[in-house]
């Protein structure tokens, strides 16, 4: 009996011997990016108005960046509060902890030198090197064109400096150490000519993470590629109510298939069309996470391109149910 307790002691205590290995590879090895560049942008006013116009308009930025008014249709910004963040994204929402959007007026990104706010923005590794949850889309925005990102860097360089005391975001166990090995080198692209509309649009919908939101998840939260585009990813209102994705595929009967490109653009310009009046939405209304009113400012051009993309993603037939009440729900 002795012998086997002991047998079963120095089992115990290899596996404790080979965690703790593990831990301090992991530790020390990831987030397994390279250090930040050197790096000094041009502030000039032409690259602010091109960040400013990406940020609040294609990346929307300012949409996690800012406080939400959901007593609105879509949450638009409330005033005063461009960049200072804020936001909290907890398990009530299916996150595997609790994260909060940070401040990224100069008040809360003084520290950052213009290279390290690069390596951020394009593979989620702060200053002092920790890992970002992806809730963040820096997996999409390390594939934009350098210039677009330096762009957004200068808008919010130029930003009113807000103070805002923002709460560390915590993973839960496991997830605070698989963190660590998500993050990865950014890929940068050249952004396509924008004459050749499909590949302009590609790039679009990739710097505006629509696959995040307009596809199925799994229970850890991964998006499902073979439903890419599809919809059917559910969002709760802390009222209870859900708001579901909709199917932008080509698919003609539960997606885009038989909507003309003017339909398109009509659809997200009626909320910046000089006749639309804010809605108020009470609790248990409908409602959306969708920022329309952000999106509305997109270029027509843009939105032309992006229309062509989409109608290029093979159908996917996936009847989408847009809005559940919360007396509604399970």
């Amino acid at each position: 009996m002795k012998k086997l307790l002991k047998i079963f002691s120095m089992i115990i205590g290899a596996i404790i011997i080979l965690l703790l290995i593990a831990f301090s590879y992991l530790h020390m090895s990831y987030p397994s990016v390279p250090p930040a560049e050197e790096l000094t942008i041009d502030y000039s006013q032409e690259r602010i108005e091109r960040g400013a116009y990406l940020a609040n308009h294609v990346t929307v930025c300012m949409d996690c960046h800012s406080a939400r008014d959901f007593s609105y249709f879509s949450g638009p910004p409330t005033p005063g509060t461009l960049g200072r963040g804020g936001d909290r994204f907890d398990h009530s929402m299916g996150f595997p902890g609790v994260f909060y959007a940070k401040n990224i007026t100069p008040t809360g990104i003084s520290q950052y030198s213009d290279g390290e706010l690069y390596r951020v923005i394009t593979t989620g590794v702060t200053h002092d090197d920790r890992a970002m949850f992806p809730l963040m889309p820096y997996m999409y925005y390390g594939k934009m064109d350098p210039e677009d990102i330096y762009d957004i860097i200068a808008y919010i360089r130029s930003l009113d400096p807000l103070p805002s005391q923002i709460p560390d975001s915590e993973a839960d166990f496991p997830v605070n150490l698989i963190l660590k090995t998500i993050p990865q080198e950014a890929a940068p692209q050249k952004k396509p000519d924008p004459s050749d509309q499909v590949a302009y649009g590609a790039y679009l919908v990739n710097a505006g993470g629509c696959i995040e939101c307009h596809t199925q998840v799994n229970e850890q939260g991964m998006i499902l590629p073979e439903k890419a585009f599809a919809g059917g990813r559910d969002f709760l209102f802390p009222d209870g109510s859900k708001v579901t994705s909709s199917n932008i595929t080509s698919d003609p009967e539960t997606g885009i298939g038989n909507w003309t490109s003017d339909q398109f653009i009509v659809r997200f310009k009626q909320y910046s069309d000089s006749t639309y009046l804010r809605e108020k939405v009470k609790p248990g209304d409908f409602n959306t996470i969708m920022p329309w009113i952000m999106y509305s400012g997109m270029k027509e051009e843009d939105l032309r391109a992006i229309f062509s993309y989409l109608k290029t993603i093979p159908p996917q037939k996936n009847q989408i149910i847009r809005f559940t009440a919360a007396s509604q729900t399970p």
